[in-house]
């Protein structure tokens, strides 16, 4: 029964096999779902910010639901969802520190779950850096290195809630399920703590 249980008695999960050897096809596997999923994201995002710049920018926001959803261009120099207008590279750096650290994280990646979480966050954030440093209104030049604008265009309640994209709903996506598997201790390696479930032993 040896590899059956994590140090310090935390079972493993079944993703995660005894000895070195499964180790690196499974992590090969993890790493494809990134290399799936990051693209789709990126894409997805890149591609509906590239249609409703060439349709709607400068015009009238087109409506779909009256009071509910809309879509509009507006250039946003903050982070997600509009917020902290003005520090744009500061969140240029943070966008740029996130995309950098998810990267090494990846490397010690066996657990599915955190594979799709992980996915979400760096596609998202790729997304709105490719924004920040290539991406700059209309008529406004060239900005300063690292210091360009993400579109943003999904209104929904105008006037009560902020616009966003693509990008930053994977990244919320991703931050619910991160948050979600930590709290039930489902770990990146594919181990997990049940320390707490063990009450009825």
């Amino acid at each position: 029964m040896r590899g059956l249980q994590a140090t310090g008695g935390a079972p493993l999960t079944g993703d995660t096999v005894d000895g070195a050897a499964p180790a690196a096809p499974l992590a090969a596997r993890r790493i494809g779902v990134l290399a799936v999923i990051v693209p789709i994201v990126y894409l997805l995002d890149l591609v509906t910010k590239t249609i409703v710049l060439k349709t709607l920018e400068g015009r009238e926001p087109f409506v779909v639901i009256p009071d509910v959803l809309q879509f509009r261009v507006i250039f946003n120099s903050g982070a997600a969802f509009s917020l902290g207008a003005g520090m744009t590279i500061v969140f240029t750096i943070v966008a740029a520190a996130v995309v950098v650290a998810i990267l090494r994280t990846a490397r010690n990646l066996r657990s599915l779950p955190w594979a799709i979480t992980l996915s979400l966050l760096l596609g998202g954030a790729l997304g709105n850096l490719t924004d920040r440093v290539f991406r700059w209104p209309s008529g406004f030049g060239r900005p300063s290195p690292f210091q360009g604008h993400v579109v943003d265009f999904v209104e929904t309640f105008p006037g009560h809630f902020a616009v966003w994209n693509v990008a930053d709903s994977a990244i919320v996506c991703g931050g619910i399920l991160a948050v979600f598997l930590a709290w039930r201790g489902y770990q990146i390696d594919g181990t997990r703590d049940i320390r707490e479930e063990k009450k009825d032993g």
